[in-house]
């Protein structure tokens, strides 16, 4: 399965992408998950709790995928 999060602002940090996709209910378990070397982000295993990712790339944990893609509204400042 295939899922779209929208990155607001120049990127989003990758334990908040796996949250955000509700692939992982809480931090904790994010992290847990990028220590044991189970989340790929554009098909390499990443290490980093707090990557920076960007729209574009892609993220593979447990069987499924999320894409980043742009915000389609703009941020309120």
């Amino acid at each position: 399965m295939s899922v779209t999060i929208e990155v607001r602002g120049e990127y989003i940090q990758l334990d908040q992408a796996l949250k955000t996709a509700g692939l992982c209910s809480s931090g904790g378990t994010a992290h847990a998950e990028v220590d044991a070397g189970r989340v790929r982000v554009d098909g390499r295993v990443e290490m980093r709790r707090r990557a920076k990712l960007r729209p574009g790339q892609r993220i593979e944990y447990a069987g499924e995928t999320v894409i980043l893609g742009p915000a389609t509204t703009p941020l309120q400042g």
